[in-house]
């Protein structure tokens, strides 16, 4: 794990640097998201968030099959039932 020292400017920002944007493929413009954690500074991207979400997700369905169009089947079927 890399680790790198970094100072917070007088706007309360910092630079991270580019070795680990790099690793984290972040590029500019791109959403960032920040967690305290036990007085930690946690920080991920989303597209890092999206795909672990996607990971635990996907142990609950079958490859080929498309969760949101399930959804609005089941949707589909609950209006015609009303």
């Amino acid at each position: 794990m890399e680790e790198v020292r970094v100072r917070v400017n007088e706007n309360g920002r910092i630079v991270i640097p580019a070795s680990i944007r790099s690793a984290l493929g972040v590029h500019p413009g791109d959403e960032m998201i920040l967690r305290l954690n036990d007085n930690e500074l946690l920080i991920t991207t989303v597209k890092n968030r999206i795909a672990k979400a996607q990971q635990l997700v996907s142990r609950y369905w079958k490859p080929g099959t498309s969760l949101s169009k399930e959804l609005l089947a089941e949707r589909r079927e609950a209006a015609r039932r009303e």
